[in-house]
């Protein structure tokens, strides 16, 4: 018998040591405490620890293996994860199915978008859970096998320490009970694997002194350790400090690359604001009128982003800047504006609403000072200078933290009717707004911008095509990750690649834009914040944002969003094809499930809310309980029992029945272009259909068509995404298609010649 086998516990023993690692990794738990809000995902993730930790202690009692144990439990709690992450939504399922895999990648996928856009603490949903269980269920396995598969137990501590280190490098470590429980379990550990197997007579003995050092020990840290701490001479002592604070102050870059990937954005609070409305004087006429409303709360979102700079040239791959020539002072009373007619003019109530934001400064070190985009009034005390060519307000120190300026905002009170006729402007910058690259695919994109915009009349309805285009989640994903350059035009390979973020998304639509004559640079700055318990908007790091500026006559620089709604929610009101846009009176509000409670909305990605939070509360635990018994006794015959309708149904998304009613439609001769909106696409079938069959679609039909499309544009458009039984998505097409085939059969028939009366006389 080799060494390594005699240090392997075996039976009794080997059942405790696995026990002891599931009880440390449990125990390790605790530190993510401090990252995220206690809340289901512990005792989901306990609950799973154990039950791999039995399956591990069942097959190590009848196998000698030292192998043989940590599979069975990888490939148990692979199981149970496909069936619990894996599943599709508001269906029991029992076994994986063949797209289990991806609909967990998609979970997990979502769980680190979560994490990248959340504060600290942040709320524990469903895929977040899913990344805390497989790293905790790893862990556990990696501790039990180097600790008892491969009889070095020592070594297990570092699997633990891996839970450990989130907490230790972003700064919120947990309390110290969790890293006594923790040092306490690893200890037994220790002393269980160093108690002797043999010489009876003394092994109580020793196992008793080696258990008795281990608490002893633990309990003089906890007990001695704030005395000593209270001691007068550590007071002048510098001790080293681990996960304290913050990394260091975060700033933006101004040198945006299309072919890097978007790295780990900073969860730094980098500033803090409030928005306070300004009311209007009153008219000389006391007398209220009676249709006169109680005034709107002016929000966050109505102020917009903070824009810190903006991007006008662009090589193909690669926005530059250069530094500002022309700075100018400016009275802090009058509007800084990027229309001159508006500049150096007070702040009128005429022409819009007007709010007070008092910012903070945090972990922002900056040259350029977050402002709206609107035209504002800033009071800011230091250095600061205007740059009236780029609308931006220059510093020579910068930001720091503490530092406070105000803005007064003029809220326009624009719309996209007003946009409608609006013609392009000279934005006065010689032409570089203007200016397109010269690759080897950029007639490719402009051949692309012209396609999208085939059916536009007017310069603004080009640019909601081009939004329309790039917002549309059958089209494009926002993922951080960049894949490689294929070319010299960065545009090209993303339109190509169909994944990006931001920067790719606004990059591509300003110059598209460029290439219809349409000026367009490219801003970055800051999302609006997410509203505190106090009333004020917090901001951090992970809210900076890239979105396009196109120039219209008399409107100057418009923001419009093409980056998709799972990261910036809705795009402004006279960028939404949606505004202003009621249900039909013959559609049932019930139709399309109401959005979850806003309590949630700030645990996903851009302050988007979450679904899965609700539905992870209500998932039970017997479908998992039921998978890990098929696992280990009958899983090849369950697989034919819980199949209960065809896979095509079971994935069906919105998306995804859109493009099935669009490929069915397409065979009947009812088309349409990806720049068209849903709204728009429902009058496009039924004109279609008056014009081919001479009616257009009604009843339930009609009604089908309206619901799938209203569901395709909540998934685009809304900050809460649709919960929809995939047999009612399908039930729309098929209905939609009944009307549709009705409609042209009767029209077939009524042009078909009829046949002569016989005589029967």
């Amino acid at each position: 018998m080799t060494g390594r086998a005699q240090r392997i516990p075996r039976g009794p023993r080997s059942a405790l040591g696995s026990a002891l690692c599931a009880a440390a990794t449990c125990a390790s738990l605790f530190a993510l405490t401090g990252l995220i809000v206690r809340g289901s995902w512990l005792v989901a993730t306990w609950l799973i620890v154990l039950v791999v930790a039995a399956v591990v202690i069942g097959v190590r009692a009848v196998t000698r293996s030292w192998w043989a144990p940590t599979l069975a439990g990888t490939i148990v709690s692979v199981g149970i994860v496909l069936v619990r992450y894996g599943a599709p939504p508001g269906r029991l399922q029992v076994l994986p199915d063949a797209d289990s895999l991806d609909r967990t990648l998609a979970t997990a996928r979502e769980g680190v978008a979560v994490i990248n856009a959340s504060l600290v603490p942040m709320v524990g949903v469903r895929p977040t859970e899913l990344l805390v269980v497989v790293g905790a269920v790893a862990v556990f396995l990696l501790a039990d096998l180097l600790a008892i598969g491969l009889g070095v137990p020592a070594l297990s501590g570092l699997a633990y320490a891996a839970l450990w280190t989130p907490a230790i490098v972003l700064g919120f470590p947990a309390s110290g009970w969790s890293i006594a429980w923790t040092s306490l379990f690893y200890l037994l550990l220790l002393a269980l694997s160093a108690a002797p197997a043999s010489a009876h007579s003394d092994q109580g003995r020793r196992a008793g002194v080696a258990v008795l050092s281990a608490v002893s020990l633990i309990v003089a840290t906890l007990i001695a350790g704030p005395a000593v701490a209270a001691f007068p001479g550590w007071a002048t002592m510098s001790m080293p400090s681990f996960g304290t604070g913050p990394v260091g102050p975060m700033s933006l870059s101004d040198n945006l690359d299309l072919r890097e990937s978007l790295g780990t954005r900073s969860g730094q609070i980098v500033l803090r604001y409030s928005v306070t409305p300004v009311e209007a004087e009153p008219a000389a006429d006391p007398t209220p009128s009676p249709s006169a409303s109680s005034p709107a709360v002016v929000s966050a979102n109505e102020v917009g982003p903070l824009r810190a700079f903006t991007l006008t040239t662009f090589d193909g791959n690669t926005w530059d800047r250069a530094d500002s020539l022309e700075l100018t002072t400016w009275d802090p009373g009058t509007l800084l504006a990027s229309d001159p007619e508006i500049r150096g003019s007070t702040p009128d109530a005429r022409r819009g609403s007007l709010a007070n934001v008092q910012v903070e400064v945090a972990n922002l070190r900056e040259r350029r000072l977050p402002v709206s985009t609107f035209p504002r009034t800033v009071d800011v005390s230091g250095g600061w200078e205007y740059d009236a060519a780029r609308d931006e307000v220059v510093g020579r120190r910068g930001t720091f933290d503490g530092m406070t300026y105000g803005m007064q905002v003029e809220i326009p009170s624009l719309t996209k009717e007003d946009l409608a006729g609006a013609e392009v402007g000279d934005p006065g910058d010689d032409g570089a707004s203007l200016a397109v690259p010269e690759t080897t695919h950029s007639q490719d994109v402009a051949d692309l911008a012209r396609e999208l915009t085939a059916d536009a009349s007017s310069p603004y309805e080009q640019a909601m095509a081009l939004q329309t285009y790039f917002r549309a989640t059958s089209n494009f994903t926002y993922d951080t990750r960049v894949a490689p350059s294929r070319s010299d035009d960065a545009v090209w390979d993303f339109v190509q690649s169909t994944r990006g973020y931001c920067v790719q998304f606004a990059t591509s639509m300003a110059i598209m834009a460029r290439t219809l004559d349409i000026p367009a640079r490219v801003a970055v700055g800051f999302l609006p914040g997410e509203s505190d318990r106090n009333g004020s908007y917090v901001v951090s790091g992970q809210r900076s944002h890239a979105w396009p500026e196109l120039y219209f006559e008399d409107y100057g620089w418009v923001r419009f969003e093409p980056t998709p709604a799972v990261q910036t929610s809705a795009p402004p009101r006279w960028a939404d094809p949606f505004t202003g846009v009621s249900a039909p009176d013959s559609q049932p509000d019930e139709a399309i499930p109401a959005p979850a409670s806003s309590a949630t909305s700030s645990s996903a990605p851009g302050g988007q809310s979450s679904s899965t939070g609700t539905q992870d509360e209500e998932q039970a635990w017997l479908p998992v309980a039921i998978t890990v018994a098929i696992v280990l006794a009958v899983a090849s015959l369950g697989l034919a029992l819980v199949r209960r309708r065809s896979l095509l149904r079971a994935d069906l998304t919105p998306e995804r029945a859109w493009l099935r009613a669009r490929r069915r439609l397409g065979a009947r001769g009812v088309t349409w272009t990806d720049a068209d909106s849903p709204r728009t696409v429902v009058a496009s079938v039924h004109e279609q259909l008056r014009q081919a069959a001479g009616a257009p679609l009604t009843g339930t039909s009609a009604e089908a068509l309206e619901s799938l499309a209203r569901t395709v544009e909540r998934e685009r458009y809304a900050r809460v995404q649709p919960e929809v039984d995939p047999a009612v998505l399908a039930g729309w097409v098929d209905e939609m298609m009944r009307g549709v085939e009705s409609l042209l059969s009767d029209r077939s028939r009524r042009g078909a010649v009829p046949s002569a009366p016989r005589d029967e006389t």
